[in-house]
């Protein structure tokens, strides 16, 4: 799938936004930039809409590690990874702990031994112009036959 404008990302979170809830995990894949940060806004964003919620300033939590979003509700754990430099450093923060009560949403999450078995993988690539961007999107444990195609 290709995005050609921060519109196309946009609407691609607010699909998402339509299928995801409390237990899912969403892991985020792509170099700096190529736009993870804006689709998990969008997302956050989405959800406070429909729920009348007044819209958060959604930031990455590069530095804090960490962001937690209460939507009525809805729960969204945003973590980021790109600062952590050994992948025991993950399991110091407790990420899947309670994975059940929340949208757990990871920013560079190639240091994760365990991967959660119900998750939904998304890589972001910058195409040749640096414009637009290819998304891979793909379905591990109840999301592997989800036909992500139609989103």
């Amino acid at each position: 799938m290709k995005l050609k404008s921060l519109k196309d990302t946009q609407l691609l979170s607010k699909k998402f936004s339509k299928i995801l809830s409390n237990g899912d995990n969403l892991l985020l894949y792509g170099k700096i930039g190529v736009g993870k940060t804006t689709f998990v806004r969008s997302l956050i964003h989405n959800f406070e809409k429909s729920k009348g919620v007044t819209l958060s300033q959604v930031l990455s939590p590069t530095f804090n590690i960490v962001f937690k979003y209460s939507i009525k509700s809805i729960q969204i754990m945003h973590y980021d990874f790109y600062r952590i430099n050994k992948s025991r450093e993950i399991g110091e923060l407790g990420v899947f702990s309670d994975e059940n009560d929340n949208i757990t949403i990871i920013e560079w999450p190639e240091l994760l031994k365990n991967k959660p078995n119900n998750r939904i993988e998304i890589k972001f690539k910058y195409l040749e112009d640096f414009k637009k961007r290819e998304v891979k999107i793909r379905g591990f444990g109840n999301w592997k036959n989800y036909d992500f195609k139609r989103i």
